[in-house]
């Protein structure tokens, strides 16, 4: 008799006997960076060749489809719909990676062939995304063996090839076809745990907006000798723009651009009480004093705004002449959540900084990259899928109410009205955008668990609003 403990136990010996690595070195082998020119044939393949035939061999309907942006990646769509009357959900993913990086990778390892070290499995794609839609994909083949071919319930999937390059073309794309995308519930995976020991559910995403602060004083460089002293300094202007923006412990001082209230939501702050945080590669490390005073770290990090200088410059840093330099730049983020608006931001520095004396100082290219998304952390289907998991792992799993990263959930909000569960299988230490991205084994092994109890109770009674 088909049971939830023989579709979970099904994926786990699939797991455990090499079957996922076996097939997510095959998905990692195709070298699909959108960022690289010389591959761009790659993501059509990727899709063609790895993508096509299992979902086909999986009941599914399949339609590939040119971007709608010109230049960027194509997007399958795909339908495996057995009942009308039972719950649809959409998956996401996206096949593309960022670039290669061939060179960089430590000695013995390469982007574009896994390589497994003990409880690393390195490639590129093995975190982001690849095999974090490859393992919710096999978790549903586990469970359809079980059934003997049935789930009990539709999926509608959505896998994309230029998320490495802000998801162009896909807010189209979903708003056109919004009608063969409707769905009850989103779930999917992308970025990482809040640990890698502890399960995750992320209800969306922390928005992108960014600006240039540029400062421009003449034409070119003049000698250090004769003018140092007397005309302006382009750097140390645009230095004392940054620090009325944040002070020196990471407080942002421009208290516009804060959620609203100026306070994190008591919602936000139920779910994220003794969330932890960490359990990266050594890389960082999470400074206690730094950011806004009284808020812990899964707070700042989850629940408000951050300020980033992404670049800053004046001069040739590489090649320093005597000279004052004629302009200085810096390349800034900020991170907002759902509760600010980001519609406001350039104002309000503008006026933050005249009322500093810095009219000198010009904002530029500012706007949203990524807008913020955000399910409420109480949603029947987060808690649906969180009893879920907990069910099927034995242990408790972190709600946050946005990942750490970006994401385009906005998109599938707007458009399909779609409820957000993110379940992420990586971590914060995994390289993703640089050499030596890999994916730990452990939470791989839990995440395809995990998801093959959830597609085992979609299936069933009790799913929300049926």
């Amino acid at each position: 008799m088909a049971t939830r403990e023989g579709a979970i136990g099904r994926a786990l010996e699939f797991f455990d006997r090499g079957g996922f690595r076996d097939l997510l070195a095959r998905l990692v082998a195709i070298p699909s960076t959108s960022q690289e020119e010389r591959h761009a044939e790659a993501l059509g393949r990727y899709l063609e060749t790895a993508i096509r035939p299992w979902l086909e061999r999986l009941g599914f309907s399949i339609s590939q489809h040119a971007n709608p942006e010109p230049g960027f990646g194509p997007i399958l769509t795909a339908t495996r719909i057995e009942d009308p009357a039972r719950p649809t959900v959409l998956l996401y993913g996206h096949g593309d990676t960022v670039a290669g990086l061939d060179a960089q990778w430590s000695e013995g390892l390469s982007p574009w062939a896994l390589t497994d070290r003990g409880d690393r499995w390195y490639g590129r794609g093995t975190a982001d995304n690849k095999g974090q839609h490859a393992l919710n994909i096999a978790a549903l083949e586990a469970v359809l063996a079980e059934r003997g071919g049935k789930l009990g319930f539709n999926v509608k999937l959505v896998l994309e090839m230029a998320e490495e390059r802000g998801s162009k073309g896909l807010r189209s794309f979903v708003a056109r076809q919004a009608e063969a995308l409707a769905a009850d519930v989103l779930i999917a995976s992308d970025g990482p745990r809040v640990t890698p020991e502890m399960p995750t559910i992320a209800t969306g995403t922390r928005g992108t907006f960014h600006f240039d602060l540029a400062v421009r004083l003449r034409e070119g460089g003049v000698h250090s000798g004769h003018w140092g002293g007397l005309t302006a300094d382009p750097a140390v202007v645009l230095a004392h723009a940054l620090s009325t923006i944040m002070d020196r412990d990471g407080k942002i001082l421009v208290r516009n651009w804060l959620p609203a209230g100026g306070a994190v939501p008591a919602a936000v702050r139920a779910v994220l009480e003794g969330c932890p945080v960490g359990g990266g590669d050594g890389a960082a490390s999470i400074d206690e004093g730094w950011g806004e005073p009284g808020l812990t770290s899964a707070e700042k990090i989850y629940g408000w705004n951050s300020f980033i200088v992404l670049a800053m410059t004046s001069g040739v840093p590489a090649n320093p002449v005597n000279a004052v330099a004629p302009d200085a730049r810096a390349h800034c983020q900020i991170r907002y959540t759902v509760d600010s608006d980001p519609a406001q931001f350039e104002s309000a520095l503008r006026q933050h900084l005249d009322a500093h004396g810095l009219s000198l100082v010009r904002i530029e290219n500012a706007g949203i990259r990524m807008p913020a998304s955000r399910t409420a952390p109480d949603h029947p289907w987060v808690r649906w899928a969180q009893a879920s998991m907990e069910r099927s792992l034995g242990r408790r799993v972190q709600i946050i109410p946005n990942s750490s990263g970006g994401l385009p959930g906005d998109v599938f909000v707007d458009h399909l009205g779609v409820p957000l569960v993110w379940v992420p299988h990586s971590y914060n230490g995994c390289k993703q955008h640089g050499p030596d991205e890999h994916l730990l084994v452990a939470p791989a092994r839990e995440g395809i668990a995990g998801f093959a109890g959830m597609w085992w109770d979609l299936g069933e009674s009790g799913t929300p609003g049926r």
